[in-house]
């Protein structure tokens, strides 16, 4: 999940060998839509074809520590920018937590001046509230350049996690 904490629409799982076999034109369209940085996205197609997923996934860290400040810019303002309620957050005290989550964002968003981002594949929905609301916090303590290398770290773990759905499913 990611962004605003929300996953965006996602290519659908189309597997390895039908990715390597995509135009030049629909895997760029397919990367960018696991990652926002068109040089990152134009990296990793070129050198296609992958032999299987662990080179691909690779490959995707590689260029992800290669981003430019420009690059990772254009990344982050690809991911969602709105918050929106977390699946499985129900319950009492529910209403407070988003109330308190919109804030967060808010402020999150005009002291780095861009969205929060964090990987949360791994926790169970009723714990990504939680998550999130303990990340967020958390991470407003930290200084400029230092939360710009863990929003980074937190959008390359996004694209790995979106590259694996991708190719998981199909041939």
């Amino acid at each position: 999940m990611g962004g605003a904490a929300l996953p965006r629409p996602r290519a659908e799982g189309i597997g390895l060998v039908r990715f390597n076999t995509l135009s030049p034109e629909d895997a760029l369209a397919t990367l960018l839509s696991c990652c926002g940085s068109r040089r990152w996205a134009e990296r990793v197609a070129a050198h296609r074809p992958y032999p299987d997923p662990e080179s691909l996934l690779a490959a995707a860290d590689e260029a992800s520590y290669d981003l430019t400040a420009a690059e990772l810019d254009e990344a982050l303002a690809e991911e969602s920018l709105s918050p929106q309620p977390l699946v499985g957050a129900r319950g009492p005290g529910t209403l407070a937590a988003h109330t308190a989550l919109r804030a967060a964002h808010a402020e999150y968003e005009r002291r780095f001046r861009h969205v929060f981002v964090i990987c949360l594949d791994g926790y169970r929905d009723e714990e990504l509230l939680d998550q999130v609301l303990s990340g967020i916090r958390t991470r407003l303590g930290n200084e400029p350049d230092e939360e710009r290398a863990v929003a980074a770290e937190e959008l390359r773990r996004l694209t790995r996690g979106r590259l694996a759905r991708l190719t998981a499913s199909g041939p």
